[in-house]
């Protein structure tokens, strides 16, 4: 069968390859042809694939001898490889963005902007607001509270505002909730039990880490009713296009793996008007709930793909474990000398449980991406791999640290001597530098958040993500803070650790497909690759750096089709 070939001229395309760096005019197979077989996890090989990149003068053999058509949608844009976030929850996202944002940073968000709240009584007064405005006896669910900005929270303190209605503070990191006594009634929370465990605070409506999991777990039915979710996953998909995403990797395999929540993820998702493909990376620490997950987690992780997913929804041979807590919460474990009020971060998981963890999922061929915040979470991950590497050597493992929010040179160094990759929140630094500066650990550790610049240079393949919406999903927003290094008040903070614009568009699109393990697939654009491309209306390489984040989107290309970004049109 002859292919249908579709060219795009542009006036830039920055293919991320450095055999071929640089182009004008990309040709796409937008037919039934046959140019390519085998599966990809998103499709068909041949419809959607790119058959040449160059120029209009290079590209004519194949424009000869296939019918054609020239697009000039993007003559005057410039073209670059689908942006990619390997580490994003849209379940997650899902259950906060219908909430009500009260943030200490302005979130420009699909249906609304939520306006900065930096102070603890106009913290208070947006609670009091919304317990006015909210119709008697509904829940109200807030997410975004941080102590650095809006002080001290208790159950004491919410009682005050409202016991005629649930009233709950979900912390800007998601790790931690604060909740009032009518929550308890309301969701049927069982005070005395919760009150044996170790990571919930009864006393203060205090539930954190895995304490967290329950709270959130007994409020399940109104965080996931069924329209509220899918509404959440409407909001998520916009966000998620609005950022330039062409592929997006969920860290957590879906948040809550119910029959629900795969019910709304295939349905919206996994339509095929997504324009985007969600690489499914489960948490490896569920194979501990599984009899088959105790004796052989490859095999837990080969059930789990084999039951859920899709072509929009796929998993491949990746698995997330933990070590310490939430970054935002300051739950993070820190080597000396810690935090300069001298609390104790969290551990998410017992070190040792990790270490069993890691091995069977290591000696069964998985990559393992670890969620390490701290530098002693840090340096559990370090001393597990180098254990694993001695007593099972593997090449090309791809060990992946995700957020490395404290760390150190030697750290880094030894990352690199190990093979491992890194996956970095580097909006830790734009958000939390000046606070945690002057509130929690110093200036030396603060300005050094999140050292890409080291990780480059020690050759380590270092991709950006959000960890939505533990930052913006706009992968230039995170590209801007790599390359400039700008705290929240302004400041440059760690200098020495900024990285080049191209590095920066690296770590969003070819680091970031190397760290999923797609880049047989993604990343670059080159012929045999699936035509995903995020559209730019001017070049990140000829704007100053300062203007890196404002630089305006036109819309992606998903597998050859062009998807144009348009205001959010849901309820």
């Amino acid at each position: 069968m002859t292919a249908m070939l579709t060219v795009y001229p542009a006036r830039q395309i920055h293919t991320m390859n450095p055999s071929l760096p640089q182009a004008t005019a990309v040709v796409v197979n937008t037919g039934s042809g046959e140019t390519g077989s085998g599966d990809t996890g998103s499709g068909d090989r041949g419809t959607g694939e790119i058959v040449e990149v160059g120029t209009m003068e290079s590209v004519r053999p194949w424009l000869d001898a296939h019918p054609h058509e020239v697009d000039t949608t993007f003559a005057d844009k410039v073209l670059f490889p689908g942006f990619i976030d390997p580490h994003l929850h849209p379940s997650l996202s899902a259950t906060l963005l219908p909430m009500n944002f009260i943030t200490a940073m302005e979130w420009v968000l699909p249906d609304r902007v939520a306006q900065p709240t930096t102070s603890h009584e106009a913290f208070l007064d947006e609670l009091r607001r919304l317990d006015h405005e909210t119709p008697a006896g509904e829940p109200v669910f807030t997410w975004g509270y941080h102590d650095l900005w809006h002080g001290s929270m208790h159950r004491d303190l919410l009682d005050a505002i409202t016991t005629d209605r649930p009233l709950i503070v979900w912390q800007r990191s998601f790790h931690e909730i604060f909740v009032n006594s009518a929550t308890f009634r309301y969701f049927e929370i069982d005070e005395a039990r919760m009150d044996k465990h170790p990571q919930v605070d009864v006393a203060a409506g205090r539930f954190f880490e895995s304490g967290m999991a329950v709270g959130a777990a007994a409020m399940s039915s109104y965080i996931m009713d069924p329209d509220r979710f899918r509404h959440g996953l409407e909001l998520t998909k916009a966000a998620v296009h609005q950022g330039g995403h062409t592929t997006i990797g969920d860290l957590t395999g879906s948040q809550f793996d119910s029959d629900t929540e795969w019910a709304a993820l295939n349905e919206i998702i996994g339509a095929e008007s997504t324009p985007f493909r969600v690489q499914m990376i489960p948490m490896g620490a569920r194979s501990l709930g599984d009899d088959l997950g105790r004796e052989d987690p490859g095999a837990w992780l080969k059930q789990v793909a084999a039951h859920r997913g899709s072509d929009r929804l796929y998993y491949r041979n990746n698995v997330k474990l933990f070590t310490d807590g939430g970054f935002y919460a300051q739950l993070m474990r820190l080597k000396s000398p810690g935090f300069i009020d001298g609390h104790q971060g969290e551990w998410m998981i017992a070190p040792e449980q990790f270490e069993s963890l890691a091995r069977g999922f290591w000696n069964a061929g998985c990559q393992i991406h670890v969620h390490c915040t701290g530098d002693m979470g840090f340096e559990l991950a370090l001393e597990v791999l180098a254990k694993l590497q001695w007593e099972r050597p593997r090449f090309d493992h791809r060990f992946t640290i995700e957020h490395m929010g404290i760390s150190s040179p030697e750290q880094v160094r030894r990352l690199a001597k190990l093979g491992g990759l890194v996956s970095a929140n580097v909006y830790y630094l734009h958000e939390l530098g000046d606070a945690y500066w002057k509130h929690s650990i110093g200036h030396e550790r603060a300005s050094q958040m999140a050292r890409i610049g080291t990780c480059v240079r020690e050759g380590i393949p270092t991709a950006m993500h959000s960890d939505f919406t533990m930052a913006p999903a706009k992968p230039l927003t995170s590209a801007w803070v790599a390359v400039n290094r700008l705290s929240e008040s302004g400041a440059v903070l760690g200098p020495e650790e900024r990285v080049s614009v191209h590095q920066a568009m690296k770590a969003i699109t070819s680091d970031a497909a190397y760290v999923l393990g797609m880049e047989d697939r993604i990343g670059t654009i080159r012929a045999g690759k699936s035509a995903d491309f995020t559209v730019l209306d001017a070049d990140p390489y000829e704007e100053s750096p300062e203007e890196l984040k404002d630089i305006p989107l036109w819309g992606t290309v998903f597998e050859g089709m062009p998807h144009p970004i348009t205001a959010f049109s849901g309820r």
